[in-house]
């Protein structure tokens, strides 16, 4: 058994409520295991809850009327997914899916919304994150629209890295369990591209690409070098 508590205190998201109110989060908080590929929650579907992850990775995802899946982020061990929290009676936008084998703490979303109005300092917090992934979004859009393939590539690692925990860049290296097929349909790029980009960045000395793994090496120097970028 995990510590329940432990996971919701390591969350950025619940680091404005007071330790009392991490008590009664964990008291009615329950732990879920997921294999890989076992759906966390369906696009559409009216559940509100907050989920965190405590370990294993879980993709957000989306998926046309043919059944083709588009992978849009990927989240570790401390992120927190569930944003339809904040909006109860709205549907998930998205699916959620475990990566690989996946444990996740699932907070009710009404108990989640009563210690917020109980402790209101949390708000803070809670909204600056929420600004951040909101800003991160469009961020996407832009560079899409805008940004050559070096660019548009090198900026969604950063965001990678940045949205796993509270938006902070260090040296510190950073990985993700990804191939060149999920960094592929995460960007509607061919895989051929994908390689060829990578191999770029790898030359450069700021990722580096094993078997079902990418690690940024130095999220610092990473965000230095696409400053250089148009």
């Amino acid at each position: 058994m995990i510590n329940i508590k432990a996971v919701l205190k390591g969350c950025p998201l619940l680091a404005g409520l007071p330790d009392r109110a991490l008590d009664d989060a964990a008291a009615m908080a329950r732990q879920r295991q997921f294999v890989a590929g076992e759906s966390i929650y369906d696009a559409g579907s009216m559940q509100s809850s907050l989920c965190v992850i405590a370990s294993g990775t879980v993709r957000v995802s989306s998926v046309n009327a043919a059944g083709k899946e588009a992978t849009l982020i990927i989240f570790g061990a401390g992120a927190w997914l569930g944003d339809t929290v904040f909006s109860p009676g709205m549907p998930r936008v998205y699916g959620a899916t475990a990566h690989e084998p996946a444990t996740i703490v699932e907070v009710p979303g009404e108990g989640f919304r009563h210690l917020m109005a109980e402790f209101p300092e949390s708000y803070p917090v809670a909204l600056d994150l929420v600004s951040r992934r909101l800003w991160a979004a469009m961020s996407i859009i832009e560079d899409d629209a805008l940004r050559g393939i070096d660019a548009r590539f090198g900026r969604r690692m950063l965001f990678l890295v940045q949205i796993q925990g509270d938006g902070s860049l260090s040296h510190d290296p950073v990985a993700f369990d990804l191939t060149r097929e999920h960094i592929a349909n995460m960007m509607g790029m061919s895989r051929q591209g994908v390689h060829k980009v990578i191999k770029h960045f790898e030359s450069q000395g700021l990722l580096d690409l094993s078997y079902g793994r990418i690690t940024v090496l130095d999220p610092v120097a990473l965000q230095a070098y696409l400053n250089t970028l148009n």
